[in-house]
């Protein structure tokens, strides 16, 4: 079998991959255990400045990983770099600090010492996704690799060329062999891998369908998992919102990489008396983005990653219409070669449609009317996702009462929901559980062990 790397603003292939075989993957894995027992002896500033030289690394080549992002999966050039410079820094922030939050705990006792210290588990699988190639993948190895694990990474099959990329950074970085390995196989042999005995845990990004299946067996042989999945997160505009910076923390926050990722808004819940004026000024500034070439700095979107995404993405648009919602710009694919999709408003929007039921992964914006803010709360949370949440208000401690009350993982209020290093990151409900970046993030993956001195 081969990994197809295709380029979707051409519909061009632009490279295939031979799987590994399954004797290939074993020798991978056996490999990572064996590189996971002497990378564990090093100190932990040893460790620290591996990371330190990967953001040098991805810093020299931040145009190229940037271009080669754009080019397998269609996101905006400027994005793709943004993306790289991010990673750089999560790499610098678990350097600089990753060694305090890993340092043992002493808590008093009924013993002449007793304390906490935090050992690697061993060799992490990592299932990471298409949509964010570099970041989903670094903001899980640094953390893991820092506290000692070794990481193998099963990436979406399309962007083959990024995982490989990945890897070499981590090599000129100084990374020992055999500590960080791209496997490449398809999605129906993740299950052997989670099942085999020197992998000791699995993170998953990706679909909710695609998290309770690698749940499913990891659970099966009692194996560590954090899953970060899908959201439809709610954007509530209440009536005394900063109209001018609300809007346009909207478009960004729906139209971001093209509409595809998981913490994108894309339910805006607008209270009454704000409605009209928000729904003017949102439409127009959707309508003025331009799609096109990704690689060219002055398009907004580019294409959505894969045909049958696109095609999945107008199904939803189309049923949504049927059921009684309105299109008030774009509303399906642009002709032509390659997958773009225009830039969608919809209104009339509610429960029972799928613009409004689903995760829509594209530029589609499903704009819903709240009589008042308990309405828009309970709009919010009638969701099976819970990933994260927006709130806009000048009352900015009315805001953060209301932001208690959300059912999510993150809420931002007068700004827009993004990850960072430096907080916690994850979901509630569908959306998954445990929790990536930050001091929690780094300890998912390792042996929190009492140590009791008598």
């Amino acid at each position: 079998m081969a990994l197809h790397s295709v380029n979707p603003a051409t519909g061009e292939l632009l490279e295939s991959f031979i799987e590994h075989t399954p004797g290939e993957v074993a020798a991978l894995v056996a490999r990572a255990h064996e590189a996971q027992a002497s990378w564990s002896r090093v100190g932990l500033p040893s460790r620290a400045a591996v990371l330190a030289r990967a953001a040098v690394v991805l810093r020299a080549e931040k145009a190229h990983l940037a271009r080669l992002m754009s080019e397998e999966m269609g996101k905006p050039v400027l994005q793709a770099v943004a993306e790289v410079e991010k990673c750089a820094l999560a790499c610098e922030h678990y350097a600089a600090n990753g060694v305090a939050m890993l340092a043992p705990e002493r808590i008093a006792a009924d013993a002449a010492a007793s304390y906490v210290r935090f050992d690697p588990l061993g060799v992490i699988l990592a299932v990471m996704p298409w949509n964010f190639p570099l970041w989903q993948v670094f903001r899980f190895a640094a953390p893991a690799l820092l506290a000692g694990n070794a990481c193998l990474l099963k990436h979406a099959s399309g962007v083959t060329r990024c995982a490989m990329r990945i890897e070499e950074a981590w090599r000129r970085a100084g990374l020992p062999p055999g500590l960080f390995a791209v496997l490449r196989l398809g999605s129906e042999r993740v299950g052997e891998l989670v099942a085999h005995p020197l992998v000791r845990a699995v993170t998953l990004t990706g679909s909710d369908a695609a998290g309770r299946a690698v749940a499913a067996v990891a659970g099966r042989h009692l194996k560590k998992v954090v899953l970060e999945l899908g959201g439809s997160d709610p954007f509530i505009v209440l009536e005394d919102a900063p109209l001018g910076r609300c809007v346009a923390a909207a478009v960004s926050s729906r139209m971001i990489n093209n509409g595809q990722s998981c913490i994108a808004a894309k339910r805006f819940i607008v209270v009454g008396g704000i409605y009209d004026a928000f729904r003017r000024a949102f439409v127009a500034a959707v309508a003025a983005l331009k799609t096109g070439d990704p690689l060219d700095e002055g398009n907004d979107l580019g294409p959505l990653a894969r045909a049958d995404l696109a095609d999945d993405l107008e199904r939803q648009v189309r049923e949504s219409v049927r059921l009684g919602a309105r299109v008030l710009t774009g509303g399906g694919r642009i002709a032509g070669p390659g997958f773009y999709f225009a830039p969608t408003v919809l209104e009339n929007v509610r429960p029972g449609m799928p613009a409004c039921d689903e995760e829509t992964f594209g530029p589609v914006a499903a704009l819903l009317r709240a009589a008042d803010p308990e309405e828009a709360l309970r709009m919010a949370n009638d969701t099976r996702f819970g990933l994260g949440a927006a709130v806009w208000s000048a009352d900015t401690a009315g805001a953060e009462e209301l932001a208690a009350r959300i059912e999510a993982g993150s809420i931002f209020v007068n700004g827009m929901v993004k990850s960072d290093p430096r907080l916690p990151f994850g979901g509630v409900k569908m959306s998954g559980f445990g929790r990536e970046l930050s001091g929690y993030g780094i300890k998912e993956f390792v042996n929190i062990k009492t140590v009791v001195i008598a």
